[in-house]
């Protein structure tokens, strides 16, 4: 499939990306990601590697078009669950 990150084209199959990412490990899960290969990676992270340029070159919803294109699953990073407040009377001095 053809598309146009940072204004250069690229032609982009789906098992080509999952090669560029397997052995890749993921960053931190933030902002928009991408689940390749049972992982979560972000797509600034997958941009990079699909495109071999600085990730100030391109946008995140680039990346995200292109990879849903291919069939690649893309949803916001998850959030962690709030942690449970202490109560009061259960604080160590």
């Amino acid at each position: 499939m053809r598309c146009v990150i940072a204004r250069f084209p690229f032609d982009l199959i789906k098992s080509e990306v999952e090669q560029m990412a397997k052995g890749v490990k993921p960053e931190p899960a933030t902002g928009m990601c991408a689940k390749i290969g049972g992982k979560l990676y972000p797509v600034k992270q997958v941009g990079a590697l699909i495109t071999k340029q600085d990730r100030r070159d391109f946008t995140g919803e680039e990346v995200r078009r292109a990879l849903v294109r291919l069939g690649f699953t893309c949803a916001p990073a998850p959030t962690a669950p709030a942690p449970e407040p202490t109560p009061p009377g259960d604080i160590l001095a």
